[in-house]
C-alpha cells in the first residue's frame, strides 16, 4: 500500500499525467530503447511504429494513479498485464531497467516540475506496482511449470484459409507429447526471426477447444492503414509458415477464460477477428454438453470476412439450443453456417430488449476496441452490471473503463 507521505504527490500527478503521460511514454520507449536495443526482441515494435504502445502505456500509468486508492478496480487491469508479461516472458531483471527509463522520462518531461518529493512517490509508487507484477508472473510461471524463456517446439500439421486475410494453423509437439493444457479464451506467443537475429512475437488466440493433442491459432493479416504500419508477424505467417514448418510458441497464457459451467446463459459477442477466442469457448461448450442456454453473436463487413464459420455450424448440430446471430454491414441475405444474417451492425440493445432473460446472462465480448465499447454501452444501458461483461482486449488497452 501506498505511504501517506507519497498518496498527495501521486494524486496530484493525475492532471499531470493527464497533460503529459503520452510525451512520458514516449520518452521512455525512446530511452530505453536506445540503451537497450536487445529488448526490441520482447517489445512489439509494430505498435510501437503505430503510437498504440505509447498510448497504452499512458492510459495505465495515469489510470494507476487515478485508481491507486482502489485495488478493485486495478486488480483486473494487474492480472490482464501480468499474463501478457508472461506470455512474452519479462523477468524481474527486467523491471529494474524499466523502473530506470519511466522514471528518467518523468523527470526530463516535467522538468523544473518533478520535484524530489513527487520523485520519491512515483519510485515507492513503481516498486509497489512492480513488486505486485513480478509476483503475479512468478506464479504464472511456477503453475505453468515452464520458466519464462521457454519456448515449445510445435509443428505446424494444418493449414486452412478461414477467409482471404485468417488462416487457422494447427500446431503438435513432436513424438506425440500431449500439447500444452490451456483454458478456451487464452493464448500463446509465438516467435518469429524476420532476419538474422531480429526476432519478434505476437499473441494469438487459440481457436479450438483443449483437447490435449494439438493447438489451433488463427491469424489475421494485417495489412495496415494511412499511418500505421503493415503487422510484420501476422504478414510472415501468412506468406511463410507451411504444413511441416516449426514454429516456436509460449505457454497458454491469458486471463479472458469464460467459466463454463454457471447457472447463467452464457453470452459470446464478437467482432471481425474477434471470433477467434469466442470459437474456443464455443467448441468447449458443445464437448462438455453445457446445460446452459447459449448466445453466440457475431458482426462482420461482408460474407467473406466470417471466419469459423465451419465451427459455428458444427456446434449449432452439436449444441440443438445454441442461439446464433449473424451480423453483416453489406446485408447480404443467404445462409451463413446455416443461418440467416441480419442487415447492419450488431445491436445487442436490442437482443436484449427482445429477450429480457438475457440480462441474467454472463456477457463476453471481442472484437475492435469501438465495437466492445458499443456493446458494453448497450448492456449497461438495458440494465446488464458491469460486473457482467468481459472482454478480451487485443493489442494494447486503452483502459477507458477506468479513465
Amino acid at each position: 500500500m501506498l505511504s501517506e507521505s507519497s498518496r498527495p504527490y501521486i494524486d496530484a500527478s493525475v492532471p499531470v499525467l493527464r497533460e503529459h503521460g503520452l510525451a512520458i511514454t514516449q520518452t521512455f520507449y525512446r530511452s530505453m530503447f536506445e540503451a537497450h536495443p536487445e529488448l526490441k526482441n520482447l517489445f512489439n515494435m509494430g505498435n510501437q511504429a503505430s503510437g498504440a504502445q505509447q498510448q497504452s502505456l499512458a492510459s495505465a500509468v495515469f489510470a494507476y494513479a487515478a485508481n491507486h486508492r482502489n485495488a478493485g478496480a486495478l486488480t483486473p487491469v494487474l492480472s490482464r498485464i501480468a499474463h501478457k508479461h508472461a506470455a512474452v516472458g519479462l523477468t524481474s531483471a527486467h523491471y529494474p531497467i524499466v523502473g530506470k527509463h519511466l522514471l528518467g522520462a518523468i523527470r526530463t518531461v516535467l522538468g523544473d516540475a518533478a520535484t524530489p518529493e513527487l520523485m520519491a512517490a512515483w519510485d515507492e509508487a513503481y516498486w509497489l506496482l512492480a513488486g505486485e507484477l513480478i509476483a503475479a508472473e512468478a506464479r504464472l510461471y511456477d503453475r505453468a511449470g515452464k520458466p519464462a524463456a521457454h519456448r515449445h517446439a510445435m509443428m505446424i500439421t494444418e493449414r486452412v484459409a478461414q477467409t482471404a486475410d485468417i488462416v487457422s494453423l494447427r500446431l503438435v509437439l513432436p513424438d506425440d507429447q500431449a500439447a500444452p493444457a490451456f483454458l478456451p479464451g487464452q493464448y500463446i506467443s509465438v516467435v518469429v526471426e524476420l532476419s538474422p537475429g531480429v526476432f519478434q512475437q505476437r499473441q494469438y488466440s487459440l481457436s479450438d477447444a483443449p483437447n490435449g493433442r494439438d493447438l489451433r491459432i488463427s491469424v489475421q493479416r494485417d495489412s495496415g492503414t494511412a499511418g500505421t504500419p503493415a503487422g510484420v508477424v501476422s504478414n510472415w505467417l501468412h506468406a511463410n509458415a507451411k504444413v511441416g514448418d516449426i514454429l516456436r510458441v509460449s505457454q497458454p497464457y491469458g486471463d479472458f477464460a469464460p467459466a463454463l459451467d454457471g447457472e447463467r446463459p452464457i453470452v459470446l459477442l464478437s467482432g471481425g477477428v474477434g471470433v477467434t477466442p469466442m470459437v474456443s469457448v464455443l467448441n468447449a461448450l458443445v464437448a462438455a454438453r453445457t446445460p446452459r442456454r447459449v448466445v453466440f453473436a457475431h458482426a462482420a463487413r461482408e460474407r467473406g470476412h466470417v471466419a469459423h464459420a465451419q465451427d459455428i455450424a458444427l456446434a449449432a448440430d452439436g449444441l440443438p439450443g445454441l442461439d446464433v446471430h449473424l451480423f453483416l454491414e453489406s446485408g447480404e441475405t443467404a445462409l451463413l453456417a446455416g443461418f440467416p444474417p441480419q442487415a447492419g451492425r450488431m445491436d445487442v440493445g436490442a437482443l436484449v430488449s427482445a429477450d429480457p432473460e438475457l440480462r441474467e446472462a454472463e456477457f463476453h465480448l471481442c472484437g475492435p476496441l469501438p465495437f466492445m465499447q458499443a456493446q458494453r454501452a448497450a448492456l449497461l444501458a438495458q440494465g446488464v452490471p458491469a460486473e457482467r461483461i468481459h472482454r478480451e482486449v487485443f493489442g494494447p488497452d486503452l483502459l477507458d473503463h477506468l479513465l
